[in-house]
């Protein structure tokens, strides 16, 4: 019995899940029943690193989702649409999906599931984060007994690889963004990357299936990383930290105990932390559950061959429940019976907490006039708002002005920041420019 793929796109990752369905040798047993049925591109002209059939090729990508001869549609096309529409057209037709498209499910999750669970269809999305990192399936089954407390995690190598290399090198953000983009580590236009545009997606995914309820991502507090300096990462280093840019999706600890946390921004990792030494590109999930403890995932977190890993596993995973009979069964109502282990079918929107209710540690690097007096005004504001200072250093002069460095204890958002606001006002103060929370 041959499984039959019909494969929306034909670049990086489409490239990689071909070289892997034609070449199953050593691999899974049940690759060999795979069939790569159609393949949809935008071009035909495009030259290809891999050698397909003549005739198996389309630019026709609706041809491919209504095809009544496949079985799953593999959706690696990327971006909003045709995506969405093709993935929608797939299910209605019938079909399972596997999908690499973040943004798209970040988005639209809610529509595609939903139409997948009335179909009886599965919508499965490993590469979807984390390239090669196995973290969906295991939030999914393998840690499905635990109370999920929280996930922090670097899932953008991109913006990983610009800070490793600032700390490494002491240089500036932008000579490191113009060196990964000629390198190929950035893309041209790297808004969805430093500004933390597609961290945010990631963790809206991560956020849904770790506690079971939809993430409206508008809601997800999003911060990149552009106003990172050189000196931030030498204070950083001086005081036992290094500059992260973290994705984080926790349980609140505030008044109103039922809300998330979910929130992307640049943050001081102590040395010691296990996030700390994940450098360059790779990726690394880090989940504290109950009574699981913490468990962290780490690796490529994109890539051909990585991200075409978790694709194919995706594939097997419904190949295998095609081929022992697991379909859908229809309840007495009408309506389909998916595994509840693999599809996602919560309906609920989780309660996102504010971030004026975050309760964490900040750094904060003041420029000011060197007169007497200063560094006592500063911590008599941030009493005047309960914010507890845990260390302040006057660490030298920059363009004339003395710089101050503070570190808070753990405060409430709310405060600091308006803290800050009266800071501002302040003759002696001539700018404030750094602000960034601290892993606690």
């Amino acid at each position: 019995m041959a499984f039959k793929i019909g494969l929306l796109g034909l670049g990086t990752v489409g490239t990689g899940t071909v070289e892997i369905l034609l070449n199953p040798t050593q691999r899974h047993p049940l690759l060999q029943e795979i069939e790569i049925h159609r393949v949809g591109v935008r071009s035909l002209d495009k030259p290809r690193s891999v050698t397909l059939p003549p005739g198996l090729i389309t630019t026709d990508l609706e041809s491919i989702v209504t095809d009544p001869a496949v079985d799953i549609v593999v959706e690696v096309i990327g971006g909003l649409e045709p995506a969405r529409s093709l993935m929608l057209k797939a299910i209605e037709h019938g079909k399972h999906v596997v999908t690499a498209n973040k943004a798209a499910i970040a988005r639209y999750g809610d529509e595609i599931f939903t139409a997948a669970n009335q179909a009886g269809v599965y919508v499965l999305l490993e590469a979807a984060v984390a390239g090669g990192i196995p973290v969906i399936e295991p939030l999914k089954q393998s840690l499905c007994a635990n109370r999920i407390r929280a996930l922090t995690g670097i899932v953008n190598g991109t913006t990983n690889y610009i800070l490793t290399r600032m700390q490494t090198e002491g240089s500036d953000f932008d000579a490191v963004l113009a060196d990964a983009q000629r390198l190929g580590y950035a893309e041209a236009d790297p808004t969805a990357d430093v500004d933390g545009l597609d961290a945010a997606d990631k963790i809206a995914i991560l956020a849904s299936l770790a506690f079971g309820g939809r993430i409206k991502l508008p809601e997800v507090h999003c911060e990149g990383i552009r106003k990172i300096s050189a000196a931030d990462i030498t204070y950083a280093d001086r005081l036992g930290f290094v500059i992260k840019l973290l994705a984080t999706a926790k349980r609140d600890e505030g008044p109103d105990s039922d809300a998330l946390q979910v929130r992307v921004h640049p943050t001081f990792v102590p040395k010691t932390h296990p996030l700390a030494s994940v450098n360059g590109v790779f990726n690394a999930i880090l989940i504290e559950g109950d009574p699981v403890g913490q468990v962290m995932f780490f690796g490529p977190g994109a890539g051909s061959g990585p991200t075409a890993s978790a694709v194919v596993a995706d594939i097997l995973n419904i190949a295998a429940i095609l081929k022992v009979g697991r379909e859908a069964v229809m309840r007495a109502d009408g309506t389909p019976l998916l595994d509840p282990l693999l599809a996602c079918s919560h309906q609920d929107y989780c309660a996102i907490a504010p971030m004026a209710e975050l309760v964490t540690r900040f750094y904060v690097r003041f420029l000011a006039k060197d007169s007497p007096g200063v560094i006592g005004k500063l911590g008599t504001c941030f009493g005047n708002y309960n914010v507890s200072i845990e260390s302040v250093v006057q660490i030298g002069m920059r363009d004339e002005l003395a710089e101050i460095v503070v570190i808070t204890h753990d405060v409430r958002e709310g405060n600091f920041r308006q803290a800050l606001d009266e800071i501002r006002t302040f003759e002696t103060i001539a700018s404030i420019p750094s602000v960034l929370r601290v892993l606690s």
